[in-house]
């Protein structure tokens, strides 16, 4: 009995005294140390642990021993670009959905300038411009986020992100450079943006694990002092735990002018898909300080980007997903571009130029780019499976169900009716935003950032033949001439089109004439160009106007309103248009086209189709097939630009949250040629084998 007692005794002297160690020890001790984990560092041999764990850090996100380490633990990058501002809010959650199936654990997003400051101090985040709700989307499904904030882009959007309005600034501001007058712009728009953003870095709660600094610059310039000032922007206001980085082509001469050197931005690169990676992840590490260096490429190319007039780009399964594993296979990182595409919706498609700015190729309207989930949200083909499959190989986790394709529908033939001529709705357009100016003015300057501006000016005739010559239009233009005395009733006869690739001269008819002849030239803006030198691409007429050799003065510049995603104005032609249903016997004889004027002159044509039950609404295409070139307006909503006679896309995507239970209203504005029966289809399928183009897989 002793001895018991005599143990339980100095158990409870040794218990004492381990307590009052372990006091000792928790008053010196730093109060927020993490706790080691077991699990970290025994259950590895020491080689595997060197790789996979350091030291826990609780929502940290870092670059160390040429490796990404989330929260201490080993992390690579699967990820892939997906633009908010392509897709409908109501679909943002279902790509990232399809996303997360693919298998990745990042999707990387531009953020366009251009979208949410249309006019100077008009700022937009709503509707499909909520980047704050599309961010806790993806926090929401635990998808991490690179972010793009510019404030260039690229990305075959309009301007490159920039808004056209700093091409309006005189002095004419440098964009994308050191100029003062361009920085503060910058500043301030950085200064709204950022701390909106700021909240959503992974350091504080958030999924944004890295902060892109402008982009590609090492394809343009080398204004050194211009991303410094960037960088120190970009600290002051997200603080100094967050990744900035750059992305750049895979050649020296591109980094050497894009990156900066040392620790303080992440250097990355990019490459044709196919290119041996690892070379390019060697020469990577030279722009990077010693360890910081993990192998990214920031943009691996499943597709590839389709101009009007081109063949559809396509890259085979195979091959894009051979390439990734390349990459993949040596614990190297990617970021898909793209994962899911999306559209151009609005007027807010890019262009690019060729040897020179004349040579000018707009995007089309689908930013399908062939990447595995389909500009519709389709995964069921064989990129997706693909890719799903090598990158399977390289994820430990077993990767998430693959969702089934959405609903298609059909919805028949939609027999339209002409409403209006374009040129009968301009007395319906607000005096005060008429311009008037001896030449003519950019578009920009009057205040028109994208669409149409009507240009008018009078001459008076000669009996001989007159000779028009613009020397300098972006983009295309229609000129039409009309003379008052001859029949007051009459409207504009369409003489003939010029754009910047085309012959700058047209010739005017004879037209005997007792008073001045009124010359109308409609510009088109088809998209102003987002990447290379001639990125400074105002629109309009922008030389002056020659009429036989003599300089034509007195202008009105007219702008023509529509809705574009992020704006609707003040007068809505659109809107004018479609509630114009009813229309009288007279008014209906008025719009039949005169012979010989049947396909000349831009008319609207509205269209009714109904769908009968809530559970029949489903994506739908509407085909253009035997019309000729112009916009769409669904419910109120631009789905974009058509262009069948030059192709290659045929039909324009229509999201199913556009449409509604009951009557849905189509209006489009047709430029040029009408199909004669004034019908159009609404199918099931997307279709981009119209004008010249077909479509062909090439390898980039």
């Amino acid at each position: 009995m002793r001895k018991t007692m005599g143990r339980k005794s100095g158990t409870k002297t040794t218990l004492f005294f381990l307590l009052i160690s372990l006091i000792s020890f928790l008053a010196f001790a730093p109060v927020f140390a993490p706790l080691p984990s077991f699990s970290s560092h025994y259950s590895l041999s020491p080689r595997h642990r060197h790789h996979h764990h350091r030291k826990v850090k609780p929502r940290s996100f870092e670059i160390d021993d040429d490796k990404f380490w989330k929260d201490g633990e080993f992390f690579r990058i699967i990820g892939g670009d997906l633009h908010y501002f392509r897709i409908l809010p109501q679909y943002w959650e279902d790509r990232l959905v399809r996303v997360k199936a693919l298998g990745l654990n990042t999707i990387q997003t531009y953020v366009p300038w251009n979208l949410h400051e249309p006019q100077p101090g008009k700022l937009v985040f709503e509707g499909i411009a909520d980047l704050v709700s599309f961010l806790k989307l993806c926090h929401k499904l635990d998808i991490l986020v690179m972010l793009r904030p510019g404030p260039y882009i690229c990305g075959e959007w309009d301007l490159g992100g920039f808004p056209a309005w700093l091409l309006a600034i005189e002095p004419p501001l440098k964009l994308r450079s050191s100029d003062p007058a361009y920085l503060r712009l910058v500043d301030n728009w950085w200064g709204i943006l950022l701390p909106k953003v700021a909240p959503f870095l992974y350091n504080n709660g958030g999924p944004i694990i890295m902060v892109q600094i402008e982009n590609e610059f090492g394809s343009y310039g080398d204004d050194k002092a211009y991303l410094h000032h960037l960088v120190k922007l970009a600290r002051g206001h997200l603080g100094d735990g967050i990744i900035l980085y750059t992305t750049d082509g895979g050649s020296r001469e591109n980094l050497e002018k894009g990156t900066i050197r040392g620790d303080a931005v992440f250097s990355t690169v990019d490459f044709t898909t196919g290119d041996d990676p690892w070379p390019i992840f060697k020469l990577q590490k030279e722009f990077n300080a010693p360890g910081k260096s993990p192998p990214l490429s920031s943009e691996f190319y499943t597709g590839w980007l389709t101009h009007w007039g081109e063949k559809n780009a396509k890259t085979g399964a195979d091959f894009t997903a051979s390439a990734l594993e390349k990459i993949l296979s040596q614990n190297g990182s990617a970021v898909l571009y793209m994962v899911h595409g999306g559209t151009n919706f609005g007027f807010y498609n890019g262009a690019n130029t060729g040897v020179d700015e004349s040579d000018y190729k707009p995007d089309i309207t689908s930013y399908d780019y062939d990447a595995p989930i389909s500009e519709s949200g389709d995964v069921e083909n064989a990129k997706f499976n693909a890719l799903r499959r090598v990158i399977e190989l390289h994820t430990a986790a077993s990767l998430p169900s693959v969702p089934s394709d959405n609903g298609k529908m059909g919805y028949g033939p939609i027999q339209l009716q002409k409403t209006a001529f374009l040129f009968d709705l301009l007395d319906n357009i607000n005096p005060a935003d008429v311009v008037e100016s001896e030449n003519p003015l950019s578009m920009e300057s009057v205040g028109q950032m994208f669409g149409f501006l009507l240009y008018v000016s009078e001459y008076t005739p000669k009996d001989d033949k007159s000779v028009l010559l613009i020397p300098k239009v972006h983009d295309r233009a229609q000129v039409f001439t009309l003379c008052h005395s001859e029949d007051n009733n009459r409207r504009p006869t369409h003489v003939g089109s010029i754009d910047r690739l085309s012959s700058k001269k047209l010739g005017l008819p004879n037209a005997k004439c007792a008073s001045n002849i009124s010359l109308f030239v409609l510009v088109e803006n088809q998209g102003h160009v987002n990447y290379g030198p001639y990125i400074f691409d105002k629109k309009g007429i922008l030389s002056s106007v020659f009429l036989d050799g003599s300089i034509l003065h007195g202008w009105k510049m007219i702008p023509i309103p529509f809705h574009n995603l992020n704006e609707v104005p003040k007068i809505n032609l659109i809107i004018e248009v479609a509630h114009s249903r009813f229309i009288t016997v007279s008014t209906q004889r008025e719009l039949k086209d005169k012979p010989g004027n049947v396909s000349e002159v831009p008319a609207f044509f509205t269209g009714h189709f109904f769908i009968e039950n809530a559970n029949q609404i489903h994506d739908t295409f509407i085909s253009f097939s035997g019309w000729g070139k112009g916009i769409a307006v669904v419910n109120d909503f631009n789905i974009g630009r058509y262009w069948p006679s030059f192709g290659p896309q045929c039909n324009l995507y229509v999201p199913a949250p556009i449409l509604r239970h009951g009557e849905n209203v189509l209006v489009i504005l047709e430029l040029e040629s009408p199909n004669p029966e004034l019908v159009i289809h609404s199918v099931d399928h997307p279709d981009f084998t119209c004008g010249s183009s077909k479509s062909s897989v090439h390898q980039l």
